[in-house]
């Protein structure tokens, strides 16, 4: 899942939720709570673990942090123009702008987390709470309909329910639904 909404800090890794996320991440409490939860594993950044807490709260399990779920870092420091520095990446998956990752870097680090999840929990119900570009970037490995325009209609939170046999994906359902 991404997120819920997040208050804008430079901070990444400190970036709470706003009043409006720790709503949203209340409902995907609601939402997710007779879903059979075996796992709940997040990014280390702050608004996506405060989205998962309430959730871990209330099946009783840990909240698990794994690095590779962390967003993309698109360049080292503020970009100027967002827009421009976001679609340069997604049209050339080598690219990367200074101290940044390439799509290819950033899709590889996080299909690398879910392979270790899939070998290591096979079969069992996982949430994982990440960031909208990272999360996009993995699905994209498995099924290239999962693109920057896909990216772009993202809510926060969004979720989706990924099926795997194995490492085959073989079903991906949109459960939230703002």
């Amino acid at each position: 899942m991404r997120h819920a909404h997040s208050t804008y800090t430079p901070d990444e890794l400190g970036r709470p939720l706003s009043e409006r996320g720790f709503l949203d991440a209340h409902e995907v409490t609601g939402l997710l709570q007779n879903e059979n939860i075996d796992h709940i594993v997040s990014s280390p950044y702050k608004r996506a673990i405060q989205t998962v807490e309430g959730l871990a709260k209330y099946v009783d399990k840990k909240i698990e942090i794994v690095d590779g779920y962390k967003e993309r870092k698109l360049a080292e420091g503020a970009v100027e123009n967002f827009d421009l520095a976001i679609k340069k990446v997604w049209n050339d998956f080598d690219f990367a702008w200074e101290g940044g990752e390439s799509n290819h870097t950033a899709q590889k680090r996080g299909v690398d987390a879910i392979v270790q999840l899939i070998d290591q929990f096979n079969g069992q119900n996982i949430v994982i709470s990440t960031h909208g570009n990272i999360m996009v970037l993995i699905m994209n490995y498995f099924d290239p309909r999962y693109d920057f325009s896909f990216w772009e209609q993202l809510t926060m939170p969004d979720i989706y329910k990924l099926t795997f046999d194995s490492t085959q994906l073989i079903d991906v359902s949109r459960i939230w639904s703002p």
